[in-house]
């Protein structure tokens, strides 16, 4: 889904999030921001992991330069996922924002050790979860730097 917001080269958003609700909500929340998003979705670990590496019907999918992956996903975990994109020369680079249910320390911990760039919990309520979203967008596509796609 594209998300134009002004003339700016578009941001290629993958969200990695097996929960129709939240990806309708994060498609809401970037709606309302100021940059030019195109947001990608995968439902589960396998499908990311076929976007990311360009395979089957992702062969045309463009290079995101920031992920937002959920830990508890169905057929691969997040953390799976997280693994095998910072284990990979050529994804190591793209920002990974874990944003997920979980306040477990465990997986805050195991997160930052697979070199997770930013670990977040959804607030339950549906007005923080966009205001998370939108600060997630502030911060990492109108503030920070990202590394130039390749």
């Amino acid at each position: 889904m594209t998300i134009r917001r002004d003339e700016a080269p578009p941001v290629e958003i993958l969200l990695v999030e097996d929960n129709p609700g939240d990806y309708r909500l994060t498609l809401e929340a970037l709606r309302e921001g100021k940059v030019y998003n195109n947001l990608h979705w995968a439902k589960d670990g396998v499908e990311a992991i076929e976007f990311l590496k360009r395979r089957g019907p992702h062969a045309d999918a463009p290079r995101p330069d920031i992920i937002l992956l959920d830990l508890n996903l169905p057929k691969k975990d997040g953390r799976e996922v997280l693994s095998e994109i910072k284990s990979d020369p050529d994804l190591r680079p793209i920002p990974v924002v874990i944003l997920t249910t979980s306040k477990a320390e465990e997986d805050i911990l195991k997160s930052y050790d697979l070199n997770a760039n930013c670990y977040v919990t959804k607030p339950v309520d549906l007005d923080k979860f966009i205001v998370v979203v939108q600060s997630i967008d502030r911060f990492w596509l109108t503030i920070a730097t990202l590394p130039p796609g390749r």
